[in-house]
């Protein structure tokens, strides 16, 4: 059976959704604060192209265009949100694509840094795979996830629907299926601070061959 909670968000619970999460100032400022965090633990190797998986109204977007002269790319299913991110001047039209984590629209290994920020929680877990194939396919160096953490996976109801939401340890997921990876560092985001429902993140790299 193959679950597809993308049509969900790709339909109009994704328009309500986008509606809900505007870009205001204070929602930039606090994806400011965590990206300052988050882009300190790269050090001296802070990525050039950089590509996140369902990125919405372009938030993280709107944020690294104050802290960072990467390329930016982005990948996402909703229709609305894609025209606002053109719209708004975030992003070219030929820097973000109609897509899902399954299938990325993009080469191997073209992007220095692919990162998710509350979407793999999204993912049914019989996807979660080829998700992250697909992330570590396109990334030519550097894997970021943050998400809501959980010892063990366990899915809770969202908005009165199931199928829809999942916890598990994500960062934990990848390092398990790639053993290449290794962590570069790790964090919790405090609701207070972030903006977000308190997720863990993890940033993993590719060791050399």
């Amino acid at each position: 059976m193959t679950h597809d909670p993308v049509n969900t968000w790709s339909g109009e619970f994704g328009d309500e959704y986008t509606q809900r999460c505007s870009p205001e100032e204070f929602r930039i400022r606090a994806r400011t604060r965590l990206w300052s965090r988050w882009l300190d633990a790269f050090g001296t190797r802070e990525p050039q192209t950089i590509c996140e998986v369902g990125c919405n109204l372009g938030l993280n977007q709107r944020a690294l265009q104050r802290l960072s002269d990467a390329e930016l790319f982005a990948v996402e299913p909703n229709d609305s949100a894609r025209d606002t991110l053109i719209k708004d001047g975030v992003l070219p039209q030929s820097h973000i694509r109609a897509g899902r984590g399954e299938d990325l629209p993009f080469d191997d290994s073209s992007m220095e840094l692919v990162f998710t920020n509350g979407v793999l929680i999204h993912v049914h877990p019989d996807n979660l795979g080829q998700v992250a194939d697909e992330m570590y396919r396109v990334s030519k160096r550097f894997i970021l996830v943050s998400e809501y953490f959980n010892p063990d996976p366990v899915e809770l109801v969202y908005r009165g629907m199931t199928d829809h939401l999942w916890k598990r340890d994500f960062a934990g997921f990848f390092l398990d299926r790639f053993k290449d990876l290794e962590v570069v560092a790790d964090g919790f985001s405090w609701k207070r601070t972030s903006n977000l429902d308190n997720p863990t993140w993890a940033l993993m790299e590719k060791r050399p061959a």
